[in-house]
C-alpha cells in the first residue's frame, strides 16, 4: 500500500506536490488555531476544511494567471502589483465564503466572533497568506527555471565533451596505423617474417581498438591489453633491440581510465627512446587510495623527445594527452615528463601520471 501511494505521489506534477505539502502544513497550524479560538474540534475541523477548500481553489486560479505571464523570470514591480491585486481578490473570496458559511451554519461561529471583525480579520489574514503563497510560487518557479537551464547547459557541455573526446581519440588510431604500416613496408624487403608478425600484431591491436571505439572509458586491464598489442607490433619491428616490462597492481586492474590515454605515451617512448644498446621500456601502474599512479620509463634523453615532438602535427602525442587529461580529469590530475641520469648513456625519460578519482564520461 505504501509503495502504491509513493508511486502515485511521485507521479504527481511538482506543483501539486508543493500544493499538497504546503497547504497540508497550513491546515495543521490553522486547525490548532481554530481549536484554541472556538474550543471545539468539530468546529475547528469544519472551519479548517472550508478555509482550506477556498484557499486551494483560489491559489490554483492564481497560478493559472501567473503561468500566463511566462515572460517574467523574476518578480518585477508589475508582478508585485499583480500579486497584491490577486491576493486581495482571493482574500475577499475566502472572507466572503466564511461569512456566507456563518449565515448558513450558525454553529460555525460564536456570538463574540460576530461583528466587523468577522469579515475584516479573515480578509487581512488570508491576504498575507495568499501573498506569501504567491511569492513562494514565483521563487519555486525561478529555482526550477534555473535548474532547467543548468541541466540544459550540463547536457550541452556533456555533448561537447563527448564530441571533443571522440575527436581526440580518433586522432590517435590513424597516426599509429600510419607509423605501423610504414614499419611493415620497411621490413618487407629484408625481413618478411618480421613484417608478417607485425601485421598479425597490428590486426590484434586494431581489433582491440575497434572493440572499444564507442567507449571513451575502459578498465586499466583493457588499456593494458591495447598496450601489449601495440608493443607486439613494435617488438616484431625492432626485435631484440626492444625490451619491455609491464607491471600492473592487481587492485588497479579494474580501475576505470580514459581509453587510449597511455598508448601515445608508450608510443612516444618507443619512437624517441635511445636504441643504440637496446631500448628499455617499463610501464608501472599502481593504485594508492583513490589515485591511480602510472609511470612510463624509457632509455633516452628528454631534449630529443621534445625536439621530435615539436615536429609532429598538433593535436597528437603529448598535447593530445594533456587535452584529454583536462577533459577527463579536470583539476584532478598531475602529468610530468622528466629526465634522470647524469651521463648520456645512463639517461632515462620518465613520464608520470597521477589520476584522482574516476574519469569524466564513465
Amino acid at each position: 500500500m505504501s509503495a502504491f501511494l509513493l508511486a502515485r505521489w511521485n507521479g504527481l506534477p511538482l506543483f501539486w506536490q508543493a500544493q499538497i505539502a504546503g497547504w497540508g502544513l497550513f491546515a495543521i497550524a490553522n486547525l490548532m488555531a481554530q481549536r484554541v479560538a472556538f474550543h471545539s474540534y468539530g468546529v475547528a475541523f469544519a472551519r479548517t476544511g472550508l478555509i482550506l477548500l477556498c484557499l486551494v481553489a483560489v491559489s490554483t486560479a492564481m497560478r493559472a494567471v501567473y503561468v500566463s505571464r511566462r515572460s517574467e523570470a523574476r518578480v518585477s514591480l508589475g508582478g508585485l502589483a499583480l500579486i497584491a491585486v490577486l491576493s486581495l481578490l482571493g482574500a475577499l473570496v475566502t472572507a466572503s465564503m466564511i461569512v456566507v458559511a456563518h449565515e448558513a451554519l450558525p454553529w460555525l461561529v460564536t456570538p463574540d466572533h460576530r461583528g466587523p471583525g468577522e469579515f475584516l480579520i479573515p480578509l487581512v489574514h488570508y491576504f498575507f497568506v495568499l501573498a506569501g503563497w504567491s511569492l513562494a510560487y514565483f521563487w519555486l518557479r525561478a529555482e526550477l527555471a534555473e535548474q532547467a537551464e543548468h541541466r540544459k547547459a550540463m547536457r550541452a557541455q556533456a555533448e561537447a565533451l563527448r564530441a571533443e573526446l571522440e575527436q581526440l581519440r580518433l586522432q590517435l588510431d590513424p597516426h599509429f596505423l600510419f607509423n605501423a604500416l610504414n614499419g611493415v613496408a620497411e621490413e618487407i624487403p629484408e625481413h618478411p617474417d618480421a613484417a608478417l608478425e607485425m601485421l598479425r600484431n597490428l590486426t590484434a591491436y586494431l581489433r582491440h581498438s575497434l572493440d572499444g571505439i564507442d567507449r571513451t572509458v575502459v578498465t586499466v586491464s583493457n588499456e593494458v591489453a591495447g598496450l601489449m598489442a601495440y608493443l607486439g607490433v613494435q617488438r616484431a619491428r625492432f626485435g631484440n633491440r626492444l625490451h619491455t616490462r609491464l607491471d600492473v597492481m592487481p587492485e588497479a586492474a579494474q580501475r576505470p581510465i580514459a581509453s587510449f590515454l597511455l598508448q601515445p605515451l608508450v608510443e612516444n617512448a618507443v619512437k624517441h627512446g635511445r636504441r643504440d644498446d637496446g631500448l628499455d621500456l617499463r610501464v608501472d601502474i599502481r593504485l594508492a587510495g583513490d589515485t591511480l599512479h602510472v609511470e612510463i620509463e624509457n632509455t633516452g634523453a628528454l631534449d630529443a623527445t621534445r625536439r621530435s615532438a615539436r615536429r609532429r602535427r598538433p593535436g597528437i602525442g603529448l598535447e593530445n594527452v594533456r587535452r584529454r587529461l583536462a577533459l577527463h580529469y579536470p583539476d584532478r590530475h598531475v602529468f610530468t615528463l622528466h629526465e634522470v641520469g647524469a651521463r648520456a648513456c645512463d639517461k632515462k625519460v620518465i613520464a608520470t601520471l597521477e589520476l584522482q578519482g574516476e574519469p569524466c564520461g564513465s
